[in-house]
């Protein structure tokens, strides 16, 4: 059976047996094996939705590419997005840590507010480049504006790529950048920053050096323009490009199909540059999916701590330390990448900014049993707080509270907090000492949401206020 044609039962039943298709003991790492260190491919997608492509589920189009690097790798069945929203995720990912520590982890997303990601923070590309790593990002930034802030200045050699949260898909005279200087560029987005990731890629392999590319598309991210959709590019000139009365599943789909063209444009260089068995790749998504996205089998989107707004899909290939075609139920989150792929390096983090993920390496490169995971969220907007332990979930929005068995129902219905009290008291005061250890919430952050003056099916909701929620610390039960 191809991915494309994997039907929604097929991926439930893999998610069922992830577990047991791992299950072989523990593996080396790159250290005590001496292997050549890989290269690494990390290939962002901008909103994308849990089952927004085939090998997930989604039956209404194809994504071959995506699918391809599946059948080379291992797909994650409960990844998660750090946070509902993008700069925040990419605050996460980059540091491996836990967003609530830094300022501009904050913002959700970052807006207006004069704030970025430290230079000084040790990041992914500076950790890599250290251990002897070329490192590049093609694609979105979104960490912070120049002066102060900028990916030459957060350990990347190179940057090819837009720096906001947003950027029209045909205009590129104000918003594209080549290293720290802007460029005027046509094309269609998707296929630009695809354009030139292949040149990155040719240029390492022949320079054999070891090398870091973060590919951060836009798609499918608004404003909703698929290839040669240039009249909508037209008409939401002057005006903003999150656009409301534009959009369709149609264009979604082709947004998407473009998305996965690049892709398979990318494993091919791989290949033609004799480096793709020891190269890392990695496709994911910073948080949930937006307005046209499918999030089956989960409830919410972008924005909200509803499953739909953090799970996300994940995979990764190693073809020369990976099993084929394997799926995993291990729980991840984008905090983890980082000390994962330091690991794979043959480095670690910085022991002055110890991470708050943990490395995938042991659970993906010989099998090891997964583990239980505890996580938490947070999110300004309708003072939503999520914790994840085990199998059960607390989720709080405004003043309504609930607890979940995300396994057996992952549309979040059967509020279980009066059934099981002794255990929601806990995730409550475990999550109340979590955020005691994170930045406080502060009223000059942006915060977004939904309403019902925006999505139908939100019918009711209203803009939340921006207000801080800064509960006070809640003390566990007694056993």
């Amino acid at each position: 059976m191809s991915p494309s044609e994997i039907s929604r039962r097929t991926v439930l039943r893999g998610a069922a047996l992830g577990a047991a298709a791992l299950a072989t003991g523990a593996g080396k790492l790159l250290g005590e094996s001496g292997q050549a260190p890989p290269n690494i491919v990390f290939i962002l997608a901008d909103d994308l939705g849990y089952a927004d492509v085939a090998c997930y589920g989604r039956p209404d189009l194809r994504t071959p590419n995506i699918d391809r690097l599946a059948l080379r790798g291992t797909r994650f069945l409960q990844a998660y997005a750090n946070s509902a929203v993008c700069s925040a995720t990419r605050t996460a990912l980059i540091t491996g840590r836990y967003q609530d520590r830094l300022d501009i982890g904050l913002d959700e997303p970052l807006v207006a507010r004069d704030t970025g990601l430290p230079p000084s923070h040790p990041t992914l590309p500076s950790l890599l480049r250290k251990a002897g790593y070329g490192t590049t990002l093609v694609g979105k930034w979104h960490l912070g504006l120049l002066p102060k802030y900028g990916p030459l200045q957060s350990g990347y050699d190179h940057f090819y790529g837009f720096r906001e949260g947003a950027a029209d898909y045909f205009t590129h005279s104000d918003d594209l950048w080549d290293e720290d200087v802007k460029i005027d560029q046509a094309g269609y987005m998707t296929d630009l920053l695809g354009n030139h990731a292949v040149n990155v890629i040719h240029g390492y392999a022949k320079a054999r050096k070891p090398f870091l590319l973060s590919l951060h598309f836009s798609a499918p991210h608004w404003p909703w323009e698929g290839p040669g959709d240039e009249a909508e590019s037209r008409r939401l000139q002057g005006h903003r490009l999150q656009d409301f009365d534009g959009g369709s599943q149609k264009t979604y789909q082709r947004m998407i199909e473009d998305l996965d063209l690049q892709v398979g444009r990318v494993l091919d260089a791989l290949q033609a540059g004799g480096i793709a068995d020891n190269t890392i790749v990695i496709f994911t998504s910073d948080n949930g999916g937006e307005r046209f996205a499918d999030t089956w089998p989960f409830t919410g989107r972008k924005t909200e701590l509803l499953e739909g707004g953090l799970r996300i899909p994940a995979i990764i290939s190693w073809p020369a330390r990976l099993a084929m075609g394997q799926t995993t139920n291990q729980v991840a989150i984008s905090m983890d990448w980082l000390p994962t792929l330091l690991a794979a390096a043959g480095t670690q983090p910085d022991p002055a900014y110890p991470t708050d993920g943990m490395s995938l390496l042991p659970f993906l490169t010989e099998g090891a049993t997964p583990v239980p995971r505890k996580l938490f969220w947070r999110y300004k907007a309708n003072a939503q707080h999520a914790a994840r332990d085990g199998d059960m979930k607390y989720l709080k929005i405004l003043d309504n509270t609930f607890l979940f068995n995300v396994i057996e129902d992952p549309m979040e219905r059967a509020n279980l907090k009066e059934r099981m009290p002794d255990l929601y008291s806990r995730l409550i005061a475990d999550w109340s000492a979590w955020n005691a250890t994170m930045l406080p919430e502060i009223d000059a952050s942006y915060t977004g949401n939904f309403t019902g003056s925006l999505l139908a099916d939100h019918i009711g909701t209203p803009e939340a206020s921006r207000k801080a929620d800064n509960p006070h610390p809640v003390a566990a039960p007694k056993e």
